[in-house]
């Protein structure tokens, strides 16, 4: 068992390891600093944790934040005193936002050494406001064994807090006074702790939510009832990053098919790439809301709503005039509702709610007209869409996306970064069997720490992907200091339309000056140079068939980019001209 007795910091810093390793923790990211030094030691000694150091603080959190987002396991986040810590705000605020489990260990200077311009002292308690699900700072570090017991339990606490009952950061500010090293002290505890007895029975003990069986049926039979009573209703599936996809999407269909509802799927959700398993996915439905004359027809009673709403603008001011009833299914006690409407909260999972209705018969199908309308509506313009991405033959950016959906292996983890890439993931990402992992920072949307994230989910794990634009990229270039330390592969389809090209589809476009130098913000960088910078992989995709022989299959080591050289201006004119253009034809 590795315990250090070197000294006291030594001996505290090792139990912190211990338990969380007992607890499941395998990872733990280390930047570099003297404060933080006995963390940095244990974590680094300890034979079954991985201590990946990490220059960068805000690269390093997003690295974090990408191993737990793939994981559903905290992984531990170390800095030394002062302004480090504040580096880690982004990601604290993202992991809370997005639900995703993170424990930062702040080290600290001891009481005796703050508010006196010791140097490398702020006031780190409470550093990320509100954010963190549970936050506190440890006592100093001490011999004494009922500290230690205190410890013990002080971090069983902080990784259920990180899981349960919503997953989020939990942040511990954690004090030393010197010595930093492991400088040998002769009077530290041994003989008094037996090991094996101080950490028998450490346990998360979450409380499970259950919801089967006829007792757990009773209080929804009655709301079961009311949706089937409804013909126009829809479900709508955004945003969600469940352990279990397959179990998960098989949840909605057994929902949807029961309900004879409609599943309005967003890029983001895993419902797209699981077709196979809903016949009654709807793909195109922001296109579908952007003609006036079928939003009006297809206007819902009522709605479930599984998770955050998706990205689409048409879908939520479509929501917003037509005020359905709405059902929000999540678990979280969060609102997950920005539009008001006349919403109630389940707390529980598709998953769980899925288990309250009764199988269907085999020869049981439930339908409607109103179904009917929007299964024709999705099938007509998939159509016209994909004829059209696949006639395209001019490096469209918009057709990145639909490309991966169809080509990238199966089961490949895909970052799909914000602002733009995001939004055309939404707009293109065709249906498919392939079971593809969509991941993205949705929680508060920011392009910050998108590369790290990625090789945080890519890290000792299937060969992934990145979708990213060059602004987003360009943010979080320390990322690729990750090289050495990164086991696994990542390509990065690079959309490089020189500057900020969701801002061209915005009203602020069409005032110049201010908006190009101020919005756009074209950067000119060479991607070329900059990977030979920090010896990355790079080739410039210059036609649809070379990304494609790239993509499938991947490599299985390093880290590389593919840049797509696009037009931001042409783009934006293309989709100014065709979006509207495809729904205008739909005959219902």
């Amino acid at each position: 068992m590795p315990l250090d007795f070197r000294n006291t910091n030594t001996l505290w810093s090792s139990i912190i390891a211990e338990t969380l390793k007992r607890l499941g923790l395998t990872t733990a990211i280390i930047c570099p600093g003297s404060r933080s030094a006995p963390l940095t030691v244990a974590f680094a000694q300890h034979p079954e944790i991985e201590a990946i150091p990490i220059l960068d603080e805000r690269s390093a959190a997003f690295f974090a934040l990408g191993v737990a987002k793939r994981s559903h396991v905290p992984a531990a986040l170390v800095c030394t005193s002062g302004t480090a810590g504040a580096n880690f705000y982004p990601a604290v605020i993202e992991a809370s936002e997005s639900q995703v489990p993170l424990l930062v260990l702040t080290a600290d200077r001891p009481p005796e050494l703050r508010d006196c311009h010791a140097g490398q002292a702020i006031d780190q308690q409470k550093l990320y406001g509100s954010y963190p699900n549970w936050q506190a700072e440890l006592a100093l570090p001490s011999q004494k064994i009922g500290m230690l017991r205190y410890l013990r339990q002080t971090i069983v606490q902080a990784v259920k807090r990180s899981l349960f009952s919503v997953p989020g950061a939990v942040h511990l500010n954690v004090p030393f006074r010197e010595p930093l090293a492991p400088t040998p002290q002769p009077d530290t505890l041994n003989s008094q702790l037996h090991q094996e007895d101080f950490f028998t029975g450490i346990t998360l003990n979450p409380y499970p939510h259950s919801c089967t069986g006829d007792s757990a049926s009773r209080p929804y039979s009655s709301l079961l009832s009311t949706w089937k009573q409804c013909e126009r209703g829809i479900i709508i599936a955004g945003v969600a990053q469940p352990q279990h996809r397959q179990e998960y999407c098989q949840a909605i269909t057994h929902l949807s098919q029961s309900l004879g509802w409609a599943v309005l799927a967003e890029g983001l959700s895993p419902v797209r790439n699981y077709a196979h398993l809903n016949s009654y996915l709807i793909s195109t439905y922001d296109l579908i809301l952007g003609n006036p004359q079928l939003s009006q027809k297809l206007a819902p009673e009522m709605v479930i709503q599984l998770g955050a709403l998706p990205t689409s603008k048409e879908l939520r001011a479509w929501l917003n005039s037509t005020q359905p009833q709405r059902w929000i299914i999540d678990p979280s006690p969060e609102n997950f509702d920005p539009l008001h409407g006349k919403t109630t909260h389940l707390h529980l999972s598709v998953e769980q709610l899925a288990t309250t209705i009764p199988p269907l018969a085999k020869q049981e199908s439930v339908s409607s007209d109103y179904l009917h309308q929007w299964r024709d509506a999705e099938t007509q313009l998939r159509q016209a869409l994909d004829k059209t991405m696949a006639t395209t033959d001019t490096l469209f950016e918009g057709k990145a996306a639909w490309l991966l959906s169809q080509t990238l292996p199966p089961a490949t983890p895909l970052l799909i970064a914000n602002s733009m890439p995001v939004r055309d993931v939404e707009f293109f990402w065709k249906p498919n069997n392939s079971g593809i992992q969509p991941f993205c920072n949705r929680g508060a949307n920011g392009i910050e720490g998108s590369l790290s994230t990625a090789l945080g989910i890519a890290h000792h794990h299937q060969s992934s992907v990145m979708l990213t634009g060059d602004l987003a990229l360009l943010h979080d270039t320390n990322g690729f200091l990750q090289r050495n330390r990164f086991t696994g592969h990542l390509t990065i389809v690079l959309i490089n339309n020189n500057g900020g090209g969701i801002f061209e589809m915005l009203p602020i476009s069409q005032f110049e000056p201010p908006f190009q130098e101020y919005f756009a913000t074209p950067q000119e960088i060479d991607f070329a140079q900059l990977c030979g910078t920090y010896g990355i992989e790079y080739k410039r995709i210059t036609n649809w068939q070379q990304l494609q022989a790239l993509l499938n299959p991947l490599p299985e080591k390093g880290i590389r980019v593919l840049e797509i050289p696009t037009n931001r201006r042409e783009d934006a004119k293309w989709r100014q001209e065709n979006m509207a253009e495809f729904a205008a034809n739909i005959a219902l």
